[in-house]
């Protein structure tokens, strides 16, 4: 995997195996969603029952009322049009409706428009936001790219020691301030990227729960700060999700994006959740957010994750989602 340059040819892509390999995982982690939605295309026959049944399903799966909604709706137009009779048919036509759905969350990452590319992470403690810095840090300086860490979380020293050792698995430079301001942290390593001619700084934020209402204005301090530092940033504001957490992740993009108007999401931990179908709540909300602000920019899932190891974090792909997920 690897982020998509906006100047010159894209890097190769990957091979066939690790992506083969990725997609294994991907369909392994998945199963405890998916079993839930595929038990239903077992039946003998096409009724309101079986629609009702796929219905529970979808909203356990934490679809969400309104997507498990809009989800049947194309499915029954779906059936109506291709005349499809038998149960299993359903799964492949269900497959489809979720990957339209799902395919403008599928937009890749580009650096290298301004330098540095700046690009600040958000997310609450335990989503796995520091963990993601550092493998987006790995596949960032893989396809080629310099990148400089800003250890911005201070409000918990374990952040900052976590992050110093990403930098040094990656061979990164880091800018860290024992206790320092978190604002000023950010606009030091914005400063020093510019004077170091890096391609990337990464700033990692506190993590914090969208109620702590005076932590997440510190949130909107740090980003004011870092415009303060280059006009043009943050080029990206990206929050870290747990996929565990269902309907509350969904919640926090909310509450995030009012504050920070987010520019992209990392979904982490969805191996072994039985809430994956929280991916198709989000896409309609990103569907209803860009029609009510067409003026601002879309907020795809730019990686998600299915595990702790380093290839277990790769690029959103939309008809990979669904079909593993209906596997």
């Amino acid at each position: 995997m690897a982020p998509q340059l906006s100047e010159g040819a894209a890097p190769s892509p990957p091979a066939l195996a690790p992506r083969q390999s990725w997609l294994t995982r991907l369909k392994d982690g998945l199963r405890k969603t998916g079993s839930s939605l595929t038990s239903v295309f077992a039946g003998t026959r096409i009724d309101e029952a079986l629609y009702e049944e796929l219905e529970s399903a979808l909203l356990m799966a934490d679809a969400g009322v309104a997507a498990t909604e809009h989800l049947l709706g194309e499915l029954k137009q779906r059936v109506k049009r291709s005349g499809v009779s038998e149960p299993a048919a359903l799964k492949g036509l269900l497959a489809d409706a979720l990957a339209d759905l799902l395919k403008p969350l599928e937009q890749p990452l580009v650096i290298g428009q301004h330098q540095p590319t700046v690009i600040m992470v958000a997310g609450v403690n335990g989503a796995g936001k520091t963990t993601s810095i550092g493998k987006l840090t790995h596949h960032l300086a893989d396809s080629g790219a310099s990148v400089l860490l800003a250890a911005a979380d201070t409000f918990r020293a374990a952040a900052r020691e976590q992050l110093m050792v990403w930098a040094e698995r990656n061979t990164v430079e880091i800018v860290s301030q024992a206790d320092g301001d978190p604002a000023a942290v950010s606009f030091d390593a914005v400063a020093a990227g510019k004077a170091r001619g890096k391609d990337v700084v990464l700033v990692d934020t506190a993590g914090r729960l969208p109620t702590q209402l005076h932590l997440m204005e510190e949130l909107k301090k740090i980003k004011r700060v870092i415009t303060k530092a280059d006009p043009q940033a943050p080029d990206e504001v990206l929050l870290v999700i747990d996929g565990n957490t269902g309907q509350n992740a969904l919640a926090q993009v909310k509450a995030f994006d009012e504050a920070l108007q987010l520019t992209g999401l990392i979904v982490t931990k969805l191996d072994g959740t039985a809430k994956g179908g929280v991916l198709a709540a989000i896409a309609l909300w990103a569907r209803q957010r860009q029609a009510q602000h067409p003026d601002w920019r879309a907020v795809p899932v730019y990686f998600i994750g299915v595990g702790e190891k380093l290839e277990d974090l790769e690029t959103f792909n939309a008809r990979e989602f669904a079909q593993a997920l209906l596997n």
